[in-house]
């Protein structure tokens, strides 16, 4: 028979294992989710922008994944952004209005 303080070592060791198991795929599924964020709102944003690149908010908002997309727009010189969203329950994406990226003040001065 297990002595308790024996029990509790082994149910302590069983949980910090389970819990680096879980860490780990929960990382991964950040990462995928990241990438399939990104992947949705730079092809809804080819439309409009040439070679369109998304930075991507790592984990949403509780129902939303977010990004801003950032490039030349198409038939014009500059640079625009777009806010977008991704909806994790439909995986739908919607992006926002043209933003002037100039005006916002991310772009490093030349």
């Amino acid at each position: 028979m297990l002595h308790p303080i024996g029990f509790a070592a082994v149910f302590i060791a069983a949980l910090l294992i389970a819990g680096g198991t879980s860490s780990a795929s929960s990382g991964d599924a950040w990462q995928d989710f990241a990438a399939e964020v990104q992947g949705k709102c730079e092809m809804a944003a080819r439309a409009q922008v040439e070679l369109p690149h998304a930075v991507v908010d790592p984990f949403g908002s509780e129902n939303f994944g977010m990004a801003l997309v950032t490039g030349k727009p198409k038939g014009a010189n500059g640079f625009v952004s777009y806010f977008c969203i991704y909806d994790k329950k439909t995986k739908a994406v919607e992006l926002g209005t043209e933003l002037e990226t100039e005006r916002m003040g991310i772009l490093p001065d030349e």
